[in-house]
């Protein structure tokens, strides 16, 4: 039988639910006052003046509607990885193939441009999005499919299908995809793709595109899917406890290959939005893979970290960092820095934020734990999961008859 929750218990109940939003703001915020403050030491070491950098950055970033235009252009393929990130994390997989989800997705969508040059521009612009997703999410469900069925570690697998998609785009625009305009001399990129599928600007005047509504968009279906659907369920429980999940009968296998193709997908919209929405409108590949991505495969990830691995905090931190990445130019022109020193500020807060992970998690325990307060407050009922977003798992316990873990559901695989 329940007992009635009494004043002190729901005032603990309370102080719970205040406690984990303030730690998980409060600590990513503080690990970036820690790095922005090792930055100014990098500053005065070089002989420049922290505090006039530090105002150039946020004027460079967030000083004006163009400069804010410009943050929204740059943290839109960190929000379309970050959410990417949020949901192969969510479900127990770590996905660090997103610079080459971006070009085969980027891949993609060109093709289906150059096949399509007339299309009417209301069908144009989402069957070239339509197509990123789809080459991203190819890209992305090999090493799922590798992980489930053969045991190769995600990691690794993802890491080297980086690098086949950066030499398969320079061979693509070696001879096959190159603009035949150019002449003898041969330039790694397309010829100027239909205007049709460019992306619309947004009203403003400004550089502003649509592909930033299209980001947030897909965070918000990221959100759906994982907080708000069957589906999102089970990826969630396969990510808690892979054997609680197959012994409750979830193919935890299709599982683990649906998170790294929905994480592809998203990057791969974000390879769409870097080719329709740049002022060029070509895929290009001059100076490297990393050229055309701008690193947004790897800063997508602290994005998501930094938003604690839940899509629609992702929209902020990858403003967040979308603003260092346009402010950072204006400090470098501001003080005359090296440019190495850009990316090395850059460099500390990804450092520290995700070094940060740890502490959050154990300040939250602690101020969760007996004696501090914040206790979460729980019943007498029978043993039950506490959570509603849980009621799929089952105890890692095996029942009590049971000498060893069942054998998974071979159908459901």
């Amino acid at each position: 039988m329940t007992k009635p929750k009494t004043s002190a218990d729901l005032g603990s109940i309370r102080s719970s639910a205040l406690v984990r939003p303030f730690v998980a703001l409060a600590v990513p915020l503080a690990a970036v006052a820690v790095a922005f403050t090792i930055g100014a030491i990098m500053l005065l070491a070089l002989g420049a003046n922290p505090i006039n950098g530090y105002a150039a950055l946020l004027d460079g970033a967030f000083g004006g509607w163009n400069e804010l235009a410009d943050t929204a252009i740059k943290s839109a393929p960190l929000l379309l990885v970050g959410v990417g990130i949020c949901i192969a994390f969510r479900a127990g997989v770590i996905n660090i193939g997103g610079e080459g989800q971006i070009i085969v997705g980027a891949i993609f969508s060109t093709v289906v441009a150059l096949a399509l040059p007339d299309l009417p521009r209301m069908f144009l612009v989402p069957l070239v999005l339509i197509g990123g997703a789809i080459g991203g999410g190819i890209w992305g469900a090999i090493p799922g499919a590798l992980k489930a069925y053969a045991g190769v570690n995600e990691i690794l697998s993802t890491i080297m299908m980086n690098i086949i998609a950066a030499q398969f785009l320079s061979f693509l625009l070696q001879d096959l995809l190159t603009d035949k305009a150019s002449g003898a001399i041969k330039i790694q990129q397309t010829e100027r793709l239909s205007e049709n599928a460019d992306l619309p600007l947004l009203p403003g005047d400004t550089r502003l595109h649509l592909g930033v509504i299209i980001a947030v968009f897909v965070a918000m279906l990221g959100y759906v899917l994982l907080f708000r659907s069957a589906l999102g369920v089970r990826l969630r429980a396969v990510g808690h406890n892979a054997n609680a999940s197959r012994y409750a009968g979830m193919p935890v296998k299709r599982s683990i290959v649906q998170a790294l193709a929905f994480s592809g997908a998203c990057a791969g919209i974000a390879g769409a939005v870097l080719v329709f929405g740049s002022e060029s409108h070509r895929l290009i590949a001059e100076g490297g893979a990393s050229g055309f991505t701008q690193s947004a495969g790897f800063n997508g990830i602290v994005a998501a970290l930094f938003g604690s691995l839940h899509p629609l905090a992702t929209i902020p931190a990858s403003f967040f960092f979308g603003g260092m990445l346009t402010g950072g130019i204006a400090l470098q022109q501001e003080l005359q820095v090296p440019a190495a020193l850009i990316v090395a500020l850059n460099g500390i807060v990804v450092l520290f934020v995700v070094s940060s992970l740890k502490l959050r998690s154990r300040l939250t325990a602690w101020a969760e734990s007996p004696g501090t307060g914040f206790t979460r407050v729980e019943t007498d009922r029978e043993p039950t999961v506490p959570r509603a977003e849980e009621s799929l798992l089952v105890s890692t316990a095996w029942p009590p008859d049971s000498s060893s873990p069942p054998a998974p559901n071979e159908g459901d695989d």
